[in-house]
């Protein structure tokens, strides 16, 4: 097969997984919304509402004839006298030039994949971010089930499944009413179900489910028996974050919360892989490998990096640049539940160390979406059993717990296929 075949049998495997593997280094190009339209039969992500950045207009009182050179002359400006690093800071500088050389040439393999490129170029132009699509065109304000879950009356709440049984019409579904706090509610069904709550509504994926409630409830999802436990486990806390407290994004969790988390208890009997998301901050890294691993009975695995990229295959931002730079981290480790080390290790593949992920990034802490990347080094059953802890949405097959697992299952994130 030649090398232009190949490239064709590459890019339809892509608009299909929507994954692309480079051959030339250790890194992979995710299209989050083409990984979760495989979730669902009956609608797609809308990309305009998930590449929300990537879709944005100019602002009108921004003059367009304003050059990214002119803005950087603006900032040489403002620049400050080089400053000496502390000791953790020094750390931190260190993490980064070992892990520079690796997303550079991640980047260089993006940029030279000019198919690829050219079908990012064109995702403003995907027929799901039509108008004509749209589950509704009236404006509804998003529902807050973090303020929601708070007041007395949260355990009154009730929210309503509408799911299709096999050999039913879209006409004639089932209505189930359950509470939606601190109740285990499932998608039992293979095909997509809808859900109402208060003015909204929200796609649920086929063969999943959620528990939405505070971190005081999770030991709830602890199985009876660990062969029913996880094998699976992709964290994404909420960290202490002076951004998103001043933009109001969401709720941060001090530190301290993250040590009780039950993962032990979660972990199939087999052993689990557990993936945690983790800022650039040095403060997190070393939380992360002296208290909360050792906390948790992890034990450290590899570390892979996210690389946040435009859709020209240029970086978001500048890569050095140390208070923000475009790329977060992802610390995988092993569970090996109540068993020891030992017991467990002949279970546990290696993992293959300093992998990048690159992806258009959607809205503000919105992570790619990773399970496809992990099976490999997944240990135990198949289908493996997979939750994500502070899921803020759901995947087919996958438990999502939180405090608002539903917020990006709200229907506008959607359009009918």
């Amino acid at each position: 097969m030649g090398a232009e075949s190949q490239n064709k049998e590459k890019i339809a495997q892509f608009l299909e997984s929507g994954i692309y593997m480079f051959e030339d280094s250790n890194a992979v190009f995710v299209d989050p919304v083409r990984v979760l339209n495989r979730s669902y039969n009956h609608v797609r992500v809308s990309p305009s509402s998930y590449y929300t950045r990537f879709f944005e207009s100019q602002p009108s009182n921004q003059d367009p004839r304003l050059s990214s050179t002119s803005r950087k002359r603006k900032r040489k400006q403002n620049v400050k006298e080089p400053r000496i690093l502390n000791e953790r800071e020094h750390i931190a500088e260190q993490r980064h030039r070992e892990a520079r050389s690796f997303l550079l040439k991640a980047r260089e393999s993006l940029q030279k994949s000019t198919g690829l490129l050219d079908v990012l170029s064109n995702l403003r132009n995907d027929p799901s971010s039509s108008a004509d699509c749209e589950f509704s065109t009236l404006p509804v304000a998003q529902q807050s089930f973090v303020e929601l879950g708070q007041v007395w009356q949260a355990p009154l709440y009730e929210i309503t499944l509408n799911v299709r049984l096999s050999g039913q019409t879209n006409e004639d579904k089932e209505k189930r009413i359950l509470s939606v706090f601190n109740n285990l509610i499932a998608n039992e069904t293979t095909d997509d179900a809808q859900a109402e709550f208060l003015t909204n509504h929200y796609i649920i994926p086929r063969e999943s489910c959620f528990y939405m409630s505070d971190v005081g409830q999770i030991h709830n999802l602890v199985p009876a028996n660990a062969d029913s436990g996880f094998n699976l486990i992709v964290v994404d806390p909420p960290w202490e974050n002076a951004s998103a407290n001043q933009k109001s994004r969401y709720p941060t969790l001090p530190n301290r919360y993250l040590l009780s988390l039950p993962i032990m208890q979660l972990t199939h009997t087999e052993g689990a892989l557990v993936a945690l998301w983790v800022t650039n901050r040095e403060k997190l890294r070393g939380f992360v490998e002296r208290e909360l691993f050792p906390a948790w009975r992890v034990s450290y695995a590899a570390t892979f990096y996210w690389l946040k990229v435009k859709a020209n295959g240029s970086l978001i931002g500048d890569l050095d640049l140390f208070h923000h730079r475009p790329y977060e981290i992802l610390i995988l480790g092993y569970s090996c539940g109540k068993a020891t080390y030992s017991d467990r290790q002949s279970n546990f593949r290696p993992v293959k160390d300093n992998c990048v992920i690159m992806s258009i990034p959607g809205d503000y802490s919105r992570k790619p979406p990773i399970a496809d990347l992990l099976m490999e080094y997944v240990p135990g059953v198949r289908p493996a059993r997979c939750i994500e802890l502070f899921a803020r949405e759901m995947i087919t097959g996958w438990v999502s717990w939180g405090n608002e697992p539903l917020h990006f299952q709200d229907c506008r994130f959607f359009r009918r296929r």
